[in-house]
């Protein structure tokens, strides 16, 4: 018998992309990072003394640049190619069309992929000393090297500029998972104590990262519920316990939350038992003209 969605093993997000881009017709499928050692940095102070640092891979809402909704179809043109950072002082319209998320499952709430009010919360609380005075955006990339030998160097300077005391990553999409761990690994073996908070558990644990805070959701919804100020709260303060008092590397908590939506989710994402052949022949051309779109947004800018 069928485990019940409840009791459902994880997704193996490696297993589904590899499986969903083979019947797209590209032949080669993609190797995900992978690492035996991992870097560990203790936390040097106690969180309510401690500033801490926002990672995220959402953008900057460009209302010129198309649909960025919670349901938008998948917007390349909306991407960004190198790293950016915001005043934490106010608010501000991330966006996560540019990665490949559950959409089916996406709520319209920024909260659940860039939980800056729930870090304000926690600094108003004492829970923390201070949130670091930016947050920073690293570009999603397939490319490792890019993210080991200049994004992920580049946050970590920013976050030294910001006196940041340790950071908090939070990954959406499959590619993003990988990205920030790199860049939590390249952030540790510097002596900044990192936590990353997601949703693909194998792509995370492949790579291997000094603490990481699991929460079995939809890609999108690592930081909480949507419209769920409770959820967000108790989620962040898993990952800031976690920050503090993972004995060492590759320390994985499970978050208690569970999807309240319709079961069965786990199987949306990337599911080949619905399209037929000419529904996959029409998902390789938006792809192809997808990837031709952010190679022209890449060109621009290096």
């Amino acid at each position: 018998m069928a485990p019940s969605d409840d009791h459902a093993p994880p997704t193996r997000y490696i297993e589904r992309t590899h499986a969903w881009y083979a019947a797209l017709g590209y032949p080669q499928p993609y190797r995900y990072a992978q690492f035996a050692e991992v870097p560990f940095t203790r936390l040097s102070l106690p969180l309510a003394q401690a500033r801490i640092a926002l990672i995220t891979t959402a953008a900057p809402y460009r209302p010129e640049l198309g649909d960025q909704s919670a349901r938008a179809p998948y917007n390349a043109a909306a991407k960004f190619h190198a790293v950016y950072s915001g005043d934490t002082a106010h608010d501000h319209d991330l966006r996560v069309s540019h990665v490949s998320v559950d959409r089916a499952h996406l709520g319209d709430d920024a909260n659940c992929w860039f939980p800056l009010p729930a870090l304000r919360r926690a600094a108003a609380s004492g829970r923390i000393g201070a949130v670091a005075a930016r947050f920073h955006g690293v570009p999603t990339t397939y490319s490792q090297r890019q993210t080991l030998q200049v994004d992920a160097p580049e946050a970590l300077a920013r976050c030294r500029e910001d006196g940041a005391d340790a950071a908090i990553l939070v990954a959406n999409c499959p590619v993003c998972h990988q990205t920030l761990s790199l860049t939590a690994r390249t952030m540790e073996a510097a002596g900044l104590p990192t936590v990353l908070m997601g949703a693909a558990k194998d792509i995370v644990e492949l790579c291997g990262v000094p603490r990481f805070l699991f929460s079995d959701v939809p890609l999108g919804s690592a930081a909480g519920l949507a419209n769920d100020e409770a959820s967000q709260d108790a989620t962040l303060d898993l990952a800031l316990s976690l920050l503090a008092q993972a004995p060492g590397p590759r320390t994985t908590v499970h978050n208690p939350l569970r999807w309240p939506g319709p079961p069965g989710w786990r199987a949306d994402f990337m599911n080949l038992a619905g399209p037929s052949a000419e529904d996959l022949a029409r998902e390789r051309a938006r792809n192809d003209e997808a990837r031709a779109v952010a190679l022209g947004v890449r060109s621009t800018i290096y």
